[in-house]
């Protein structure tokens, strides 16, 4: 994943846990905005979370946070 994607990817997940706790899930979408106006990044994103980790459709942002941080 490169290095902006997971700067973004670390961020957004900081900011959803900050606003509803540590339990909240979300989905790569939440990585970008509604409109598909990156789409190379958003497929480096689901392959990452679908083919790479075979994550599901949602997972504890905490989760996704720390597995980015490790760099898995």
């Amino acid at each position: 994943m490169r290095d902006s994607l997971r700067q973004k990817a670390i961020d957004v997940c900081n900011r959803k846990i900050a606003q509803k706790g540590e339990a909240v899930g979300l989905s790569f979408y939440a990585f970008f905005a509604n409109r598909n106006d990156d789409p190379e990044c958003l497929m480096e994103a689901a392959e990452w979370w679908i083919r790479t980790h075979q994550l599901d459709h949602f997972e504890k942002a905490v989760k996704i946070r720390d597995m980015i941080r490790k760099g898995m």
